[in-house]
């Protein structure tokens, strides 16, 4: 029997060697002048470069926040939403290599019977038989042989999509640990503001009592009174819109490291420092970018899917052979069931051929071909953006990097200025209005100095974001 059976596998065999459809041959090459050129036309900062790495935050050196961004990748429920998907499409995968392999069922069964006692109805048989007992148990088997490729193409769209699921949970990654660094800047940022507020407060109190006293003595006038009463409460009632932004920013990284409103008010409510920027920044070899970035190897993973949906659709054209068999054995008594005589099989192969559809499968492979098409479209979208994305974070850390020192430079002139002129206040040669003008110039420059290290902080995070940097799998 098994020698009979060798050429009709031998021609199965052969038959499974074909695949229909497209072979993938890799994403097309999206930004030739980018790649040919070797760099970012806006890349050039004047900052020594540095190889770029995985935990970037880590360079800033500050333990909180590197056990901010730990909890959050850790806990955020939209980690958890994305490692759900990849164990979905894991699934997926499973259940597309299972359909290459045979189905085996098997089933046992009792049968116990009594025939009716016909005797009372004039019958000549008399009482009834029984019970009669009868045993079965078999096996039932089946196997679509992968003549075209069909099942191998279902195949390789499935794990091109496990891809894609996995490269998806990396960039949840990247976006999550920028936005942690991101939104703990607000944090120390409105923290410094609302402290150089109070400062300021004090000190433009202080002057009102002096000009309350000087006015008391007839020495300042009523409206002099007047400006200085309103520079103080103008400055005194940025306090409660700057509180309402740090218990917004510190609710926002609740949320990022799935905590309640309120979890971390303890830990961040102690103001503290910016993070000190490192000197050196990541290399923009737009090479680099296109291998790191999470999202490209999504449309990647994505185009090759599609272009494996095609083959699976177009096998349908072609026949299917389906092998079937059936091994079942019955017996009066359990004992018995072993025996050879006890025993039934079948063999049953069938070929089968949608051969009249009336244009279905063509309409189906059409449309596989459109979703290619659609796949190949939206990953040049996204090599795209991602080397936009990349340049102008470059161009703007490097901008704001010099901006920032502008801005130190004008504070200390402002802080300098705002002592020579209350020096000469308490000596008479300047009024209070001259002191007030100088303070509220140092003030102005000072919270620029803080909004302008937080926005590089910022930039800084949207540097290595732009990059894909942030994923450890």
């Amino acid at each position: 029997m098994i020698y009979r059976s060798l050429p009709l596998l031998f021609t199965v065999g052969l038959l499974t060697a074909c695949t229909v459809g497209p072979d993938y041959q890799g994403a097309p090459d999206a930004s030739p002048k980018t790649l040919a050129a070797g760099r970012l036309p806006h890349a050039d900062i004047g900052l020594p470069r540095t190889p770029a790495v995985a935990q970037w935050w880590q360079a800033l050196g500050d333990p909180q926040l590197n056990q901010l961004v730990a909890q959050a990748l850790q806990n955020s429920p939209d980690m958890a939403t994305a490692q759900a998907r990849l164990k979905q499409s894991r699934a997926s995968l499973s259940g597309a290599n299972a359909n290459a392999l045979p189905k085996i069922t098997g089933d046992a069964a009792m049968l116990k019977l009594r025939s009716p006692d016909t005797s009372a109805l004039g019958g000549s048989s008399g009482g009834g038989r029984g019970p009669l007992s009868l045993y079965l148990a078999g096996f039932d088997a089946s196997w679509e042989a992968d003549l075209f490729g069909g099942t191998r193409r279902a195949i390789e769209a499935a794990q091109a999509e496990n891809d894609a699921s996995q490269a998806q949970l990396a960039d949840a990654q990247v976006q999550l640990a920028a936005e942690v660094v991101q939104t703990y800047a607000d944090v120390r940022d409105q923290q410094a503001r609302l402290a150089l507020v109070d400062a300021s407060v004090e000190i433009e109190e202080q002057a009102l009592d002096l000009t309350q006293q000087r006015s008391s003595r007839g020495v300042a006038s009523q409206l002099q009174l007047e400006q200085v009463l309103t520079q103080a409460e103008n400055t005194r009632s940025q306090r409660l819109p700057l509180q309402a932004s740090i218990v917004e920013a510190i609710d926002q990284l609740n949320l990022l490291c799935g905590l309640e409103p309120g979890e971390l008010d303890a830990s961040l409510n102690t103001p503290r420092a910016l993070p000190a920027i490192p000197s050196q920044v990541p290399f923009a070899d737009p090479a680099a970018i296109l291998k790191a970035r999470p999202d490209i190897r999504v449309a990647e993973r994505q185009l090759a899917s599609s272009n494996a949906q095609i083959g699976e659709k177009t096998a349908d054209w072609f026949p299917k052979l389906s092998l079937m068999g059936d091994l079942s054995f019955s017996a009066a008594d359990p004992g018995h069931l072993a025996r050879k005589d006890s025993g039934t099989w079948l063999l049953l192969p069938r070929l089968t051929w949608n051969a009249l559809d009336f244009g279905r499968v063509a309409a189906s492979v059409k449309g596989a071909e459109a979703g290619r098409d659609e796949a190949l479209a939206h990953y040049k979208s996204v090599v795209l953006s991602a080397l936009r994305d990349a340049d102008v974070a470059l161009a703007r850390y490097g901008n704001q990097r010099q901006n920032v020192v502008l801005l130190r430079n004008v504070e200390s002139s402002a802080v300098r200025a705002a002592d020579l002129t209350r020096q000469r206040y308490k000596a008479g040669t300047a009024s209070t209005l001259d002191w007030l003008d100088a303070e509220r110039t140092r003030y102005q420059a000072q919270e620029s100095r803080i909004s302008g290290d937080a926005l590089l902080l910022k930039d800084f995070a949207s540097l290595h974001k732009a990059l894909g940097l942030g994923w450890t799998l």
